[in-house]
């Protein structure tokens, strides 16, 4: 995975995901992807690696259309030009679903588990701990 930054949008995966989400006007790719991310959860398999970062950028998305976003970058800039638009539509903040929200709490937990992939591969570098901090960053601005 060609990673540049501990963020969530700073690698491959996140920016084809977020290339595919101006396909769509809705919440239908952030539940699919919630849904991919959770898969398997119950039965203790492994989170790979491109799953769980597919599964950040969503909930990133959901974190700025609360208006709780991370910081505005040029690899956010697909997603931000996505969320201001429905943001317009809606004249504001962007309140998910009560069970989208949940999903993306339980997304989470599972990222940061020892059955994911992603977090292992992180784990193995020298940056673990920053990427570990905008993942609670990113928890928390989900609230």
């Amino acid at each position: 995975m060609g990673t540049w930054a501990v963020d969530a949008f700073g690698n491959d995966f996140a920016q084809d995901w977020a290339e595919d989400l101006h396909e769509t006007t809705n919440m239908d790719a952030i539940e699919n992807t919630l849904d991919t991310a959770l898969a398997g959860a119950d039965a203790g398999g492994e989170l790979e690696a491109p799953l769980a970062a597919e599964a950040l950028a969503a909930i990133e998305v959901l974190a700025r259309l609360q208006g709780k976003g991370g910081a505005r970058t040029e690899d956010s800039s697909a997603i931000d030009e996505w969320v201001d638009a429905r943001k317009e539509k809606a004249k504001g903040a962007v309140k998910p679903r009560t069970d989208l929200a949940a999903k993306a709490q339980q997304a989470l937990a599972r990222i940061v588990s020892g059955q994911s992939e992603l977090r292992q591969l992180w784990e193995e570098s020298e940056h673990y701990a920053e990427w570990r901090a905008a993942v609670d960053d990113l928890a928390a601005r989900l609230g």
